[in-house]
């Protein structure tokens, strides 16, 4: 299996090269741009268990729990370090 730590750095690099800086100065992306992405859908097998992940370990935020491609398209996923 793939290690998650190593996933979780993946992810953080692609929330940076795909999102932009929010009011706060931290680096945010909609989970449908994310999701959409050519090079995320190679990378990642579970994008939605990789951000659980990175959630649960403080590194992203969002608002709910799962999140679903197409319902919450519009949800945004905060880098919360860099």
């Amino acid at each position: 299996t793939m290690n998650v730590e190593h996933e979780i750095s993946l992810l953080t690099e692609e929330i940076r090269r795909l999102g932009t800086k929010n009011a706060d100065g931290q680096v945010s992306v909609k989970f449908g741009v994310l999701f959409a992405d050519e090079k995320c859908a190679n990378l990642f097998e579970a994008l939605v268990g990789t951000l659980k992940a990175a959630k649960r370990r403080k590194i992203v935020t969002y608002q709910g729990e799962l999140l679903l491609q197409g319902v919450h398209d519009n949800v945004d996923i905060v880098l919360l370090q860099d």
